[in-house]
């Protein structure tokens, strides 16, 4: 593979003095190329909006949504999948993160862990990965054999395959059921694909999970109402959340709802603006698929 084909690998005309240049006028010059990846990502939109209602179709069918990279792509999965649990309540298995290399590649480069189709099967494999679950493989140079590995097993299962590449006609593509191009441009540093690919990555991967947990019932307005209290600062969120969803200023009587329903926001809010039990309010939310909104909206609130 001729690496100088990939756009990941082009020389950036602006860049190319970098060195010669002052502090801050490195700083502003990397502040100047990094506006291009909100407009690259805006132009994937069509195929992340795809992406999310392929994932949402499995999480709702009872399956998981898997992401493999390698590298930074590998990272980034993986520093999404991890912050799913705390921020929408969710099973630590429901969104995984996989890297070529395994866990000690997330601090660490494990040379050569991306460069082997079978174990990127085999990853895969060790996680029972089935036709019910969604794949996202994550490549910026759209090539990475671990990555193309896993997407053939999960598409000779059956299940839904997409791809999130920083370069045009990818190998990735080519087994995708849907394929997010996010073209942001050449990097500052040629191939340095942690900068833009990365930024490009991240902000996409953010709009994946995030709407699938919209779509999931797990927020309400714009509040993370399955929110779980951990700690300390997390209780006090929790009772600003259900201040917030009811527009109730009691905090005695939201706390001591919170109390009775195990401080699940989501119940809370239902018992409060319906004026229901910790039952009434779960049978509700069970029949709504979990979306406060449709709770109110059959009841006419």
């Amino acid at each position: 593979m001729e690496l100088g084909r990939l756009d990941t690998e082009q020389r950036n005309p602006n860049t190319m003095q970098i060195d010669t240049l002052s502090t801050l006028e490195m700083v502003s010059l990397i502040n100047e190329e990094d506006h291009h990846c909100a407009e690259a990502v805006k132009q994937a939109l069509p195929e992340i909006a795809r992406s999310v209602d392929l994932i949402y179709e499995c999480i709702r069918s009872g399956g998981r949504l898997f992401y493999v990279g390698a590298g930074t792509s590998g990272r980034l999965g993986i520093l999404d999948a991890s912050e799913c649990p705390p921020t929408y309540g969710v099973s630590p298995d429901l969104v995984q993160g996989l890297i070529a290399g395994g866990t000690g590649a997330i601090i660490k480069a494990v040379e050569g862990a991306e460069d082997s189709r079978e174990l990127g099967r085999q990853d895969l494999k060790d996680r029972h990965f089935s036709q019910k679950d969604a794949l996202v493989g994550i490549a910026a140079s759209g090539r990475t054999p671990y990555v193309l590995g896993a997407m053939e097993y999960a598409r000779s299962l059956g299940a839904p395959v997409m791809a999130m590449v920083c370069t045009r006609h990818s190998e990735l593509s080519k087994v995708a059921d849907v394929t997010m191009e996010l073209l942001p441009g050449p990097e500052v540093v040629t191939g340095s694909s942690r900068m833009k690919s990365g930024t490009c990555q991240k902000m996409a991967l953010n709009m994946l999970s995030t709407c699938v947990m919209i779509k999931a019932g797990k927020v309400y307005g714009n509040l993370m109402v399955d929110v779980r209290a951990s700690n300390e600062k997390l209780y006090q969120r929790c009772i600003s959340i259900v201040m917030a969803a009811t527009g109730l200023e009691d905090r005695e009587k939201i706390v001591e709802t919170l109390e009775t329903c195990g401080w699940s926001c989501k119940t809370a809010i239902v018992m409060l603006l319906m004026g229901l039990s910790r039952h009434e309010a779960e049978e509700a939310l069970v029949t709504h698929d979990g979306r406060i909104s449709m709770v109110t909206v059959q009841a006419g609130t």
